[in-house]
């Protein structure tokens, strides 16, 4: 390729023309205006070429070249009006070329480790604060009125780095009641086939959340964040890809996952009064 566009470029520069009429679609340059006397010629109604006082540099005259070259062996030109949409398209489909963007690979086993953390208190897209269930340790997302919003639970948001790998689903974090040793975790049943399922569980070490690799079960505590603007945030499961904290649209249901295409579930929240612990 680099030996064919030097000898478009070599061609170009032993032309006594800008252009050669070889039997293509191409006018030839009308240069009977006296406009040409001034570096401008018309090729056909409705197109022009100027040439510039400011002389180009031989790798801007060969990229001119090689984009012409392109445009006439891949476009048929049936007029010469052009509207600017399509002589973008042609810009792009014709000189733009496609670039391959290598993925690098990621070590053999990711490794989470624990960062900052982030104390807030988290509603979901319908206004409704997530408060503490009276009977089996759950969340419940409720509208709080008035002076109810004390009820609301404080979340410690804990973010996690990955060595050597950058996470392109998201920034890991895992989320913990603030005050008690309850994490939100996304699990199964042992043994049944039943979908994921939001529960709170109770960790004894928190130092196993310290670092978690990945294929590890403590997978279940991490999730993939996800922010959209300034306060628009969604939790992907990272043990249970596409698979989203979520809420019910009715009032004081229980806080659970859902599967990325379920609408009739909230799955985008807010974080309030949000402070670096």
């Amino acid at each position: 390729m680099a030996d064919k566009n030097l000898s478009l470029v070599e061609s170009f520069s032993e032309s006594d023309s800008a252009f050669e009429s070889d039997g293509t679609d191409f006018d030839e340059l009308d240069c009977s205006d006296p406009l040409a006397m001034s570096g401008r010629c018309d090729l056909h109604k409705g197109l022009r070429i100027e040439i510039s006082e400011h002389p180009h540099s031989m790798r801007q005259v060969a990229n001119i070249i090689i984009a012409l070259h392109k445009i006439k062996h891949t476009q048929k030109v049936q007029s010469t009006e052009f509207t600017d949409h399509a002589l973008f398209n042609i810009v792009m489909e014709s000189i733009v070329e496609e670039s391959v963007v290598m993925k690098v690979n990621c070590e053999s086993l990711r490794t989470y480790k624990q960062g900052r953390v982030i104390q807030c208190t988290v509603c979901d897209g319908l206004k409704k604060s997530l408060v503490r269930s009276q009977g089996a340790p759950s969340l419940l997302a409720v509208t709080l009125k008035g002076g109810n919003s004390s009820q609301s639970v404080c979340m410690n948001l804990s973010t996690y780095t990955t060595p050597g790998c950058k996470a392109t689903n998201g920034q890991p974090i895992c989320l913990r009641i603030a005050q008690s040793n309850l994490y939100l975790a996304c699990t199964k049943e042992s043994g049944t086939s039943s979908q994921p399922h939001l529960i709170l569980e109770d960790v004894k070490d928190e130092e196993t959340l310290k670092t978690i690799e990945e294929n590890d079960d403590m997978e279940r505590f991490l999730f993939f964040r996800k922010v959209t603007g300034d306060s628009i945030n969604t939790f992907e499961s990272v043990k249970y890809p596409h698979w989203f904290i979520s809420t019910s649209k009715n009032e004081s249901m229980p806080v659970d996952m859902c599967v990325e295409e379920d609408t009739s579930r909230q799955k985008v929240f807010s974080l309030r009064d949000q402070k670096v612990i």
